[in-house]
């Protein structure tokens, strides 16, 4: 499945609306096994050389947002080292070739993100085996839907909080010393921090920490001339949401309740990473973007 991001056309009927099948997977879930599989930019995204001589570390690169911000990136002209779970590896693999293919240097890193040890050895041979650092760029994240807080247990509550909240702290910790000026963080909230659903109740105040630690980490490092921002997806069409991150009856109408009435693909989130990474958003830090599909942030 893939469409022309640049010809205008009506964003309503860009892109598959549901009903979708149900497909469960088992955790992390694998892009290629989805229905249908999703858009990260694979043919449509076109670089212009607005990252030339980059150097990134994109967490949770091998499939959704994290794999069309690689591809991207890559397409605009920067190295990249990705990070996912071991049972992301064939996914993985794919990411590579499309970013090899690009001319650029491509590395791959698994390894679980709950791990502040990883966390530090992840930023450190991404540093040394990309001869530097420059884009730190959080996308990783754990999702697990559960009906009530009588089933919500420590043991899930703790995971959700390590992978999206401790691990985002653990990587910029590690990697603000090697960050030169001009170098970027963007992290990855959700709608879920304004518009929390009932049955995300460990899952979106993580994204609410994400914006206030983004927030507040972009005032302290900007007289370091790095700055810090955010992207706020709304529903978007990845593993997250297939494997436990909904229920498979929600996945059959995912993004219906949305104004475009369909689920974002990756390939639409990759732009404002792009823009984000770039020096042409040098004027803006500490800020929330939102790519919502008309579910408009406060």
């Amino acid at each position: 499945m893939t469409s022309n991001q640049y010809d205008m056309q009506n964003p309503l009927t860009q892109y598959p609306q549901p009903e979708f099948p149900k497909q469960p997977q088992p955790v992390p879930g694998l892009a290629s096994k989805m229905e249908p599989v999703p858009d990260h930019g694979e043919t449509s995204y076109k670089g212009f050389g607005r990252l030339k001589g980059r150097k990134a570390l994109v967490t949770g690169g091998d499939s959704g947002i994290g794999r069309s911000a690689a591809i991207a990136f890559a397409r605009e002209g920067a190295d990249v080292a990705i990070n996912y779970l071991p049972e992301e590896q064939s996914d993985a693999d794919e990411v590579i070739k499309l970013i090899e293919a690009e001319g650029r240097k491509a590395v791959a890193i698994p390894g679980d993100l709950k791990s502040e040890a990883f966390c530090q050895e992840l930023v450190a041979k991404a540093n040394a085996d990309l001869g530097g650092l420059d884009l730190l760029v959080n996308v990783a994240g754990r999702q697990k839907s559960v009906e009530s807080i009588a089933e919500l247990t420590t043991e899930q509550f703790d995971e959700t909080f390590k992978t999206n909240v401790y691990a985002l702290f653990w990587l910029s910790k590690a990697a603000l010393p090697l960050l030169p000026a001009g170098a970027t963080i963007i992290n990855t909230a959700s709608i879920q921090a304004y518009q929390p659903s009932a049955t995300l109740l460990d899952y979106a105040p993580t994204k609410s920490a994400i914006v206030a630690f983004s927030k507040a980490l972009s005032k302290q490092v900007l007289p370091k001339g790095i700055r810090v921002n955010v992207v706020a997806p709304g529903p978007f069409w990845t593993p997250l949401q297939t494997s436990g991150g909904q229920t498979q009856d929600v996945v059959q109408e995912f993004g219906s309740e949305v104004p475009m009435k369909r689920p974002g693909q990756p390939a639409e989130c990759a732009p404002i990473y792009v823009f984000l990474a770039s020096q042409e958003s040098s004027y803006i830090t500490g800020e929330v973007f939102g790519v919502t599909g008309g579910n408009t942030l406060p």
